[in-house]
């Protein structure tokens, strides 16, 4: 697997692609695409994580229905700084979705440290949510909020 920054998206990927955002979790995995600008992550829903292949299959379809050029994984870095066993699932998952289930494109980690927390914090302090609407949405949110810390830095770079 290809080690790259965020900052090499921009270059690697076609004219109108999108990236996809993904917040890998033990029980779901949340999912949220780009606008063809990468301005704006949108949540789009979550997959239940069963079977690697049947997962894996629902990925690749979202990728070829939405357009997707990029990926952006979540990497779950302790507040420290170190990586534990947590990034190691999802660097592996990254593995096997290019290497076993033929996913060709760039994934590129992205620190998502307390980014589901701040999803939490806001789904309750400012939007007001039931414990039980929020466990519905925290994980698309998260993806979302994952990605949009990616297309904020990508901003950034095509600024300067």
């Amino acid at each position: 697997m290809q080690d790259l920054d965020i900052h090499d998206l921009p270059d690697i990927l076609d004219r109108n692609q999108r990236l996809l955002g993904l917040d890998p979790g033990t029980k779901t995995i949340g999912m949220a695409v780009s606008d063809r600008d990468f301005t704006v992550a949108s949540p789009i829903g979550t997959i239940k994580r069963t079977k690697f292949k049947k997962d894996a299959e629902e990925l690749k379809a979202i990728c070829l229905d939405r357009n997707i050029g990029g990926i952006v994984m979540g990497l779950p870095v302790n507040m420290d700084g170190t990586e534990g066993p947590r990034c190691q699932s999802v660097r592996t998952l990254a593995e096997n979705l290019q290497a076993i289930a033929n996913i060709d494109l760039p994934i590129v980690f992205w620190d998502e440290r307390m980014s589901t927390s701040a999803v939490e914090r806001f789904l309750i302090g400012e939007a007001d949510m039931t414990r039980k609407r929020r466990a519905e949405v925290v994980d698309k949110a998260a993806a979302a909020y994952i990605l949009q810390g990616a297309l904020d830095a990508i901003q950034r770079q095509l600024k300067y």
